[in-house]
């Protein structure tokens, strides 16, 4: 961890983190899309027990780390249902009849 010996510091050192994570989610981003050419049915692409998979390793992963949970729970959510989106629109345009 890098030390900050003002808010200034403090703050820049958010905003590198702030725009990590957002190339973070891009490459996530790139990877579920991905995942769609690997799946046959929507059913697949929702992929519920993933999905449950997931918010449990978050969740404990939170809780050792001295996060909320529920926090993280909601970001993932919020992060999870948006990209199903995305990976049934990738799904449906690569469909083939």
């Amino acid at each position: 961890m890098v030390e900050c010996n003002s808010l200034e510091e403090v703050r820049t050192e958010i905003d590198k983190l702030d725009t990590k994570l957002v190339e973070l989610i891009s490459q996530r981003s790139r990877f579920v899309r991905k995942a769609a050419s690997f799946k046959d049915t929507i059913d697949d692409v929702k992929a519920d027990d993933r999905i449950e998979y997931i918010m449990q390793t978050v969740r404990h992963k939170a809780i050792e780390l001295n996060l909320s949970p529920n926090m993280i729970s909601e970001l993932f959510t919020i992060m999870i249902d948006e990209m199903v989106e995305l990976e049934i629109s990738e799904f449906s345009n690569t469909e083939t009849f």
